[in-house]
């Protein structure tokens, strides 16, 4: 986009650009997201940032009607797989406020000048600048929701001084911490953190929390309710301490809903929530780009039904990568159901119990270290999948398997397929899901086979669906369960 279109997207109040970049207004000193409703300004006078912190970095301060921090990320990070893709995620990770710029560029395999360089480049900002800006958003969050003292905010939040946060927080926000606080709602009631996670319309919500229920581990996860009013929970091991993720579904045609899932999450250790609010959008894929999806998918007459059929498809991450790749390799080979049992065996065994039982929730997934020699006879599986198992468990926990939100893609399939035991199915499948890969088409899947037959497609025909073949793959996932609802697949 140019800038005049970008405008465009300002005067028509567009959503479907929020997050993709930012319109500061010269005459105000105020930055917004496109869809802001307040009175569009004159051309002459807009200004497009494609980051919050570069927009920050020109002088101007958040508006406080559309609230430019709340909205959801921009799609292309889930793309891109270069270095400033990768940056970005892991940034949205925490690794600048727990490690340095140094701790990221060693991450990347680059040096901290070319990260800087990049960055700036592209996003009008660099990873300190980027990482504040997060550090600003989780603050109003803790000061808006929570009765901590505002000095234990400032540390929560990732500052170094309060001094730093006070300046931070009166420069982004033209407020004071305790003028943020005494603007706040009511704060809703029950413990934990409340949020609202952002998406882009049209969002199938249904579709994902019913893929994520087949799938829960108890022990580690849970899904609460029926379909419309289900509530899904799970534990999550974080940098500095545990933490346990409510997020709604929404229910249908309820006005009360916008664009955004209701979470609730609660930690042990407050410095762990921008951690956290990014793994559980991930496992949501809160900041897909559904447009896009359907520009391309739909421009297949084969699969345009599909995509008329379930706009807002998803195609679910994962909160913590190790566990995706260590749930992938326990459940080749068998149903969905099994493997759900498998993953309850194996976290009562060898997972971390938490300090007392939060309802069905009573465990963290194993870490790989834990697994690495682990016997594994409580699982009665074969050997060649123990082998497997301990194998994978093994590679992550050594390093020789990354899968953290800034790993190389192309480095960590090929290292999987070094693995004994893991083929090109259960590799493709950790690549969709725990390093976010829209692009993946598991060719060798018995649903996508099904699928591609039920549609009357050639596999070929996946060609054209590219940078989206994750999302086509779900839709035959769907297609093909209506045929057949007992296959088989991870």
């Amino acid at each position: 986009m140019d800038d005049e279109a970008r405008y465009q997207a300002v005067h028509s109040r567009d959503a479907r650009f929020d997050g993709e970049f930012f319109l500061a207004v010269k005459t105000t000193g105020i930055y917004c997201r496109p869809s802001c409703p307040a009175v569009t300004p004159k051309r002459r006078n807009a200004r497009f940032y494609p980051s919050a912190a570069a927009a920050q970095g020109a002088g101007f301060r958040a508006c406080r009607r559309c609230r430019p921090d709340t909205a959801p990320g921009s799609a292309e990070w889930n793309v891109r797989a270069d270095l400033v893709g990768r940056a970005m995620r892991l940034i949205g990770d925490g690794v600048v406020d727990r490690d340095g710029v140094a701790g990221l560029a060693s991450r990347l395999g680059y040096s901290a000048r070319q990260v800087q360089r990049q960055l700036t480049q592209e996003l009008g900002a660099g990873p300190i600048a980027l990482a504040r800006a997060q550090r600003a958003h989780t603050a109003r969050v803790l000061l808006q929701t929570t009765d901590m003292p505002v000095t234990g905010i400032a540390f929560a939040a990732g500052f170094a001084s309060v001094r730093q946060f006070n300046d931070t927080i009166r420069e982004i926000y033209a407020a004071t911490p305790s003028g943020l606080r005494g603007c706040r709602s009511r704060r809703p009631a029950g413990a934990g953190i409340p949020l609202r996670l952002a998406h882009r319309r049209p969002y199938a919500a249904p579709e994902i929390f019913g893929f994520l229920q087949r799938r829960a581990v108890p022990g580690v996860e849970e899904v609460l309710g029926g379909e419309g009013a289900r509530l899904y929970r799970r534990t999550l091991r974080l940098p500095y301490g545990t933490g346990i993720a409510e997020v709604h579904e929404p229910r249908p045609g309820d006005g009360r809903h916008g664009a955004w899932l209701d979470c609730r999450i609660h930690l042990t250790d407050p410095r762990d929530l921008a951690t956290a609010v990014q793994r559980v959008r991930r496992l949501f894929d809160l900041d897909a780009d559904p447009y896009a999806v359907a520009e391309r998918l739909g421009a297949d007459p084969l699969l345009r039904p599909l995509v008329e059929a379930r706009p807002g498809l998803r195609s679910p991450g994962a909160a913590d990568g190790e566990e995706l790749a260590v749930r992938a390799v326990l459940g080749q080979q068998v149903s969905v159901a099994a493997a759900a049992r498998l993953g309850e065996r194996l976290v009562a065994a060898y997972g971390k119990p938490l300090p007392a039982p939060d309802g069905g929730l009573t465990h963290l997934f194993p870490e790989p270290a834990a697994l690495a020699d682990a016997a594994l006879d409580e699982l009665g599986m074969p050997d060649a999948r123990k082998r497997a198992l301990r194998a994978t468990a093994t590679a992550l926990a050594d390093g020789t398997v990354r899968l953290d939100p800034g790993a190389d893609r192309e480095e960590a399939a090929r290292a999987l397929l070094g693995l004994p035991g893991v083929g090109p199915r259960t590799a493709g499948y950790i690549r969709m899901r725990a390093l976010g890969d829209p692009d993946v088409l598991l060719g060798d899947d018995a649903g996508v086979r099904h699928g591609l037959a039920a549609l009357g497609a050639e596999p070929g025909a996946a060609d054209a669906w590219r940078p989206w073949r994750s999302y086509a793959l779900h839709h035959l996932w769907h297609l093909a369960a209506t045929a057949a609802p007992t296959r088989k697949d991870s």
